[in-house]
């Protein structure tokens, strides 16, 4: 049976007025969600260059290696868009729950649940920089110090080893190929394990018992 017009187009109209408090409620939310998103977005962007995140990675050359044409990689910047992205799925999820589009929330569901994943991988990502620099800059000056040739070399090796860990442990949080990262992962720290083994037997003796002695010194 054929419905005329007039009748569809009364029934259009009915049921956009019936649930119109709806729509406008979910359109509602959703502006507040692009708000907040931005607020919160620019806070973690403010906090990640409150404690020099960009400074520590420019000091590692990173910038010039993650460059993009006449483009240069802002981590806060990042990382608060991140942040706003989050939020916004947040609060469209809500609105699509409120207009009755179940499927679309659904899939929104799914998104958010992996997020976690990035923001774990993001604060590996940080942790990763100034571990490095901090770990570089302690094993030049220690180094140094003992009037070691290769200390700059040594540093850089670290902050390899630091880099080569936790690229592996981003890979395997964001869920790309966790049987095989976790096959390297397992394989590169022995590696490193027997590597530092081997170094401090048959080099680092006498400094790690000096470096010991010093500190047991300072203990008591």
């Amino acid at each position: 049976m054929l419905i005329a017009p007039e009748s569809f187009l009364q029934l259009f109209l009915e049921s956009f007025v019936e649930n119109l408090p709806s729509l406008i409620w979910a359109i509602w939310i959703f502006i507040v969600g692009l708000f907040v998103s931005r607020w919160v977005g620019n806070l973690i962007r403010r906090f990640l260059e409150k404690i020099q995140l960009s400074q520590a990675i420019k000091r590692m050359d990173l910038e010039e290696k993650l460059m993009v044409p006449e483009t240069y990689f802002n981590a806060p910047k990042f990382f608060g868009h991140i942040t706003s992205c989050f939020v916004v799925l947040l609060f469209l999820m809500s609105s699509a729950e409120i207009i009755g589009l179940p499927q679309l929330s659904q899939l929104l569901a799914q998104a958010i649940t992996y997020f976690p994943n990035i923001f774990i991988a993001s604060l590996i990502f940080i942790t990763a920089v100034f571990a490095s620099d901090f770990s570089q800059k302690i094993m030049i000056a220690v180094l140094e110090k003992e009037k070691i040739i290769y200390s700059r070399f040594l540093g850089r090796i670290i902050r390899c080893i630091i880099w080569g860990l936790s690229i592996l442990a981003i890979l395997y949080q964001l869920q790309i190929a966790p049987d095989l990262i976790m096959t390297i992962f397992v394989g590169f720290v022995g590696t490193v394990v027997i590597a530092v083994g081997i170094a401090f037997g048959l080099g680092g003796k006498d400094i790690a018992a000096k470096i010991l002695k010093e500190f047991e010194e300072k203990v008591r």
